[in-house]
């Protein structure tokens, strides 16, 4: 069963929302926007969270960064090696 749903105006726009209906296929221009809408919503949450979290033990640094991304790419090589063959 899916969520109940409400009829709303925006307004946005024109070269906007002729490229999102264009790209909007079969599910219609509303089902675009409603995605579109949950993407940002989750991205925000994940900027609150990451401010919480830089607030309560400082913020990541590059190097971090840097080092989780190795990490991942090291595990998608040897994902795609044959998983816990290549370990």
């Amino acid at each position: 069963m899916s969520e109940p749903t409400g009829k709303f105006s925006i307004t946005m726009p024109r070269d906007i929302a002729e490229a999102a209906k264009a790209r909007s296929g079969p599910s219609g221009l509303s089902a675009y926007v409603a995605a579109a809408v949950a993407r940002q919503i989750e991205r925000d949450n994940l900027n609150e969270l990451i401010t919480v979290a830089e607030a309560e033990h400082g913020p990541v640094t590059d190097e971090e960064i840097q080092a989780l991304r190795d990490q991942l790419r090291q595990a998608r090589r040897q994902q795609t090696q044959g998983g816990a063959d290549a370990a």
